[in-house]
């Protein structure tokens, strides 16, 4: 699976996320570090990537229609320290059927993991 990372999660995630075959981009490995949400949407959706962030304006579904994107991963933890970031995403990219998220819209939670699946057209 082709990710992203958002400027607001720790650089070292890429490391993480990476050791589970994923290739694994940052924001400002692309040089748009404090872009606005708009430019830096925009490269993640031309390079095809799932973005993941903290950033809750992402989770507007009626701006990000889930479906027609490459899919959004926003992490929603109650203190989201360096550790607890790598702990819970290491857990999730280890258990999860990641591959299955394209055009999907995720939230992780401490404890859960919701997936927003986009519906399928009838045959």
């Amino acid at each position: 699976m082709r990710i992203k990372l958002d400027e607001n999660l720790p650089a070292s995630l890429r490391d993480v996320i990476a050791a589970f075959g994923h290739d694994v981009d940052t924001v400002p490995i692309e040089g748009c570090q404090g872009a606005d949400d708009e430019k830096v949407w925009a490269a993640a959706q031309q390079a095809g990537r799932l973005f993941v962030t903290q950033d809750m304006d992402f989770s507007d579904l009626r701006r990000f229609v889930f479906g027609v994107h490459s899919g959004i991963v926003v992490v929603r933890l109650r203190e989201p320290s360096r550790i607890t970031l790598r702990e819970r995403l290491q857990t999730v990219f280890g258990t999860e059927d990641v591959e299955s998220w394209a055009g999907c819209f995720i939230i992780v939670t401490d404890h859960k993991v919701r997936v927003r699946k986009p519906r399928q057209a009838a045959e």
